[in-house]
């Protein structure tokens, strides 16, 4: 996948279009709804999220997180959307496929969030299997992983509609909101695209 490094993924990839939504790259021009989506949503967020930077919500902080992305994408470690509503284009959430391993692997880690006035409202499910056949056809990866805390029923839900298995279990295994926990871990292989 050497090539990308040389274009952004904007240029690269054309907007992933779902069920009522569409994914595409994150930019600048995306600040002020990100923030307010962000902003409103914290508290729904907070206990299933890594802690906030003091900064996250500035300007600056938006911009060295783009900066992030863009190195990420152009090594081919990490592939940001952020989560539309196709009707009104509204940001609604975000997904990231994290830690793309290549060689023997060809895998990566899902990782999501919705706004709060979009949760449970299948915006998500669309988006995750709007990714899924970019992910394995596009990325030409084999292999799909998630985690999720234990007590976070709407996010199993969510992996399990899509096609992912559980497979395991791991003790502390990320930090979120400060503490660290235990998650349950889930796949979803190519060969499992028809599900």
């Amino acid at each position: 996948m050497a090539f990308f490094r040389a274009v952004s993924v904007t240029e690269l990839f054309p907007a992933i279009k779902g069920e009522g939504v569409f994914l595409r790259a994150p930019q600048m021009s995306d600040f002020a709804e990100w923030v307010q989506v962000r902003e409103q949503s914290r508290d729904f967020l907070t206990p299933w999220e890594p802690v906030w930077p003091a900064d996250d919500l500035t300007r600056g902080g938006f911009k060295r997180r783009l900066k992030r992305y863009s190195e990420d994408f152009r090594g081919d470690l990490a592939y940001p959307f952020f989560l539309f509503q196709k009707e009104t284009s509204r940001l609604i959430g975000g997904l990231t496929l994290t830690n793309v391993r290549r060689g023997v692997a060809q895998a990566g880690s899902l990782g999501y969030w919705i706004g709060a006035p979009f949760a449970r409202r299948g915006y998500m499910g669309a988006g995750v299997s709007a990714f899924i056949p970019f992910a394995f056809d596009v990325l030409r990866l084999h292999r799909l992983e998630a985690a999720c805390i234990p007590t976070n029923q709407a996010s199993i839900g969510l992996l399990e509609k899509t096609g992912f298995q559980r497979e395991g279990y791991a003790r502390e295994y990320l930090c979120i909101n400060g503490v660290w926990q235990d998650h349950l871990l889930y796949a979803r292989l190519q060969k499992d695209a028809g599900i």
